[in-house]
C-alpha cells in the first residue's frame, strides 16, 4: 500500500478519538472529568495530529466555573426554554416537497436504516433518536474501530469496504448538516467553549472530506497495481 499497515491503523485510530470526542461533547453538558480528558494526551494529541487544537477553550473560565456555566449554555443551547437548536440531522435538512422538518422525518428513518445495513448502532445507554448529532459521531467512531482492526489484521478488502461506508454516511448525512447546524451554535451561542469546540468540529468536516477522499484514491490505485 501506498501508505503503511501502521499508517492507517493510526490515522483511522485518530479519527475515532476524534469521532468519540466529539460525541461525547454534543451528548450532553460537558462534566468536570470530561474537560480533563479533552485537556489530556489521548485527545489533544488526536486533534493536534489532525492540525485541529481546542487549546483556548480552557483559558477562559476556572474549571469549576466553566463545567456550571457550560450547563447553563447546553440547557439554553438545545433544551430551552424558549427557541433553541435541535441537534437533529432532521430538524435542518432540507426536505422533499417542502414538507416541514420533524423528528422522526425521512432523514432519521435514513440514518436508521444506514446504521441497521452495516450492523452497528448506538451503545445501549443512549436513548435518542439515530440522527442525533452524538449518535452519528458514535456511528463513525464504531466504523473506524472496525477499520482499525481490519488494517491490524492486514485485512485490505474489509478496511477499503469500511472506507467507502465512512465516505458514503459523510456525505449522504454528516456533510449535509454539521457544519449548517455549528455555524447556528456559534451564532447563538456567547460562549467561547460552544463557539470554539464548533470551529473544531467545522474543521474537522473539512478534514474527513479531503482525508476519505485521498485514502480511497490510495487504495484503490493499490487495488490497480496489483491486479
Amino acid at each position: 500500500m501506498a501508505s503503511s499497515r501502521d499508517d492507517m491503523v493510526n490515522m483511522a485510530m485518530a479519527r475515532a478519538n476524534v469521532y468519540g470526542l466529539l460525541a461525547d461533547v454534543f451528548r450532553e453538558a460537558p462534566s468536570e472529568a470530561l474537560l480533563s480528558k479533552l485537556e489530556g494526551p489521548e485527545f489533544s494529541g488526536a486533534l493536534h495530529a489532525l492540525n485541529l487544537s481546542l487549546d483556548e477553550v480552557f483559558a477562559s473560565a476556572p474549571r469549576t466555573q466553566l463545567v456550571e456555566d457550560l450547563n447553563l449554555e447546553y440547557t439554553r443551547l438545545f433544551f430551552g426554554p424558549g427557541s433553541y437548536l435541535s441537534p437533529h440531522e432532521s430538524m435542518h435538512v432540507e426536505t422533499r416537497f417542502s414538507e416541514s422538518n420533524a423528528f422522526w422525518g425521512a432523514q432519521t428513518v435514513a440514518v436508521k436504516k444506514f446504521m441497521e445495513a452495516v450492523g452497528l448502532k448506538t451503545g445501549d445507554s443512549f436513548t435518542g433518536m439515530p440522527d442525533h448529532i452524538s449518535a452519528e459521531f458514535e456511528f463513525m467512531q464504531r466504523l473506524l474501530l472496525k477499520e482499525v482492526e481490519a488494517w491490524a489484521k492486514e485485512d485490505h478488502g474489509l478496511g477499503t469496504n469500511i472506507l467507502k461506508i465512512e465516505k458514503r454516511f459523510y456525505e449522504e448525512h454528516l456533510s449535509r448538516w454539521v457544519p449548517t447546524f455549528c455555524d447556528k451554535v456559534i451564532d447563538e451561542s456567547g460562549h467561547p467553549f460552544c463557539k470554539q469546540f464548533c470551529e473544531v468540529t467545522k474543521g474537522f468536516m473539512d478534514f474527513e472530506k479531503e482525508t476519505l477522499q485521498d485514502l480511497i484514491g490510495e487504495v484503490e490505485e493499490d487495488d490497480r497495481l496489483s491486479a
